[in-house]
């Protein structure tokens, strides 16, 4: 007999999703990240794009710095100027920035935004972003369900 698990929610010290919300902060943290998917890389450009506070961009800045999400370097023209580039783990935030416009454009706007985001190859746009089971298929709410790592399914591949 299967017991229905769910996550433990009190034990915020275990759970992954207050450590992410903790790393990325509030909204300008956010549109900070969009901006450097967008190839912003300066402290003034980020400040004049987003109309943001300095003392707020510099305070978010160094938070996503100090998380690993930005990596802070010196211009190698002028040692004077600093660029913000996005890490490895900045990167990986893509689809996670990607469901949060659509869900926005969906929930909160009703409005595609503009401009689109298409795929460079072929010009055409992303689909929505969705969860997948391993084989594939698309996963809704219903569909999941909490597993503790002993009664996981072992790989197709290896039983066979």
């Amino acid at each position: 007999m299967h017991l229905k698990l769910r996550e433990p929610l009190r034990d915020l010290a275990e759970c992954s999703l207050p450590a992410a919300l903790e790393a990325m902060g509030e909204r300008w943290s956010f549109l900070i990240l969009r901006a450097a998917f967008n190839g912003l890389h300066h402290f003034e450009e980020f400040q004049s794009e987003l109309g943001i506070a300095r003392n707020i961009l510099a305070n978010r800045l160094a938070r996503l710095v100090e998380h690993g999400i930005l990596m802070r370097e010196a211009m190698h023209d002028d040692r004077r100027k600093i660029e913000y580039r996005l890490t490895e783990k900045g990167a990986a935030l893509l689809p996670t920035m990607v469901a949060l416009r659509q869900w926005g454009e969906r929930w909160e706007t009703g409005v595609a935004a503009t401009p689109v985001l298409v795929d460079e190859r072929d010009r055409r746009p992303i689909r929505q972003v969705e969860v997948h089971a391993w084989d594939g298929r698309v996963l809704r709410k219903g569909d999941m369900v909490w597993s503790l790592p002993e009664d996981i399914a072992g790989d197709v591949d290896a039983a066979e």
